[in-house]
């Protein structure tokens, strides 16, 4: 009768323990955009970008996004973290704040943990330099990637400010870019200011081995050949010397 009782309540037990965990799991799809925060036990760290990178103005809450006040401190946690040995960052985003997107990258490239992106969907826009931010790039053989110059708000266009600030904040991207991969800057302003592609925009898309055959992206291939990369690379750091 004792083991009867004991085992109900160790049942009662594991139920809430269950409950309070897909609670948790429901505030984090909430707050983060993940199924949970990634835990500190485990070696390779998960970085998802999705959706619209969410910088100083808060996007509608129907937009998937991800926030950068979110990733800021994962990103450190990752960095602080002896257990992390390396970071995996999967991208499937359409662009979005420049300055927080900028932020991101130099952070990711920051990271002393060996890191390999992933665009699995689409790395737009912004999304270009998040994508060159790893130590090793790929990309899946239908994703896209488009390069375009920073678009101007109409209401503003004709501040002369205006113009020397966007023309600094893309000097800032291009630099940034050709700093992080194989492209070189000349290709890489070809493509970004090509009129003959992006229906009334400039620009370019580069579909899969496309990004990588122009140096933009080191190789095509997908989850499984990501994890052998950042494998390799966290045995590389670890025979490093110190």
């Amino acid at each position: 009768m004792a083991d009867e009782k004991e085992k109900q309540k160790n049942d009662k037990e594991i139920i809430k323990n269950e409950n309070e965990q897909q609670k948790s799991e429901i505030e984090s799809i909430k707050e983060l955009g993940v199924a949970a925060p990634p835990r500190s036990e485990e070696r390779i760290q998960i970085l998802p970008i999705i959706g619209q990178i969410e910088g100083h103005m808060a996007l509608p809450p129907q937009t998937k996004s991800t926030k950068y006040e979110h990733l800021i401190p994962q990103l450190i946690a990752i960095e602080t973290n002896e257990k992390v040995e390396g970071v995996l960052i999967v991208l499937n985003t359409v662009g979005g704040d420049v300055e927080a997107g900028l932020a991101i990258a130099e952070m990711i490239r920051s990271l002393s943990k060996p890191t390999v992106s992933l665009v699995v969907g689409g790395g737009h826009s912004i999304g270009v330099p998040l994508a060159t931010s790893a130590n090793y790039s790929f990309i899946s053989p239908s994703a896209t990637m488009i390069i375009h110059p920073i678009r101007m708000n109409g209401l503003i266009i004709g501040v002369p400010q205006t113009f020397e600030y966007f023309n600094k904040m893309q000097e800032r991207i291009i630099e940034f870019v050709t700093r992080t991969s194989n492209i070189s800057r000349d290709v890489f302003k070809k493509l970004m200011l090509q009129s003959d592609e992006l229906l009334n925009d400039m620009g370019t898309i580069l579909i899969g081995k496309q990004a990588v055959e122009y140096g933009l992206i080191e190789q095509v291939g997908g989850i499984s050949e990501s994890l052998k990369k950042l494998d390799e690379l966290i045995e590389n750091n670890k025979n490093k010397p110190h």
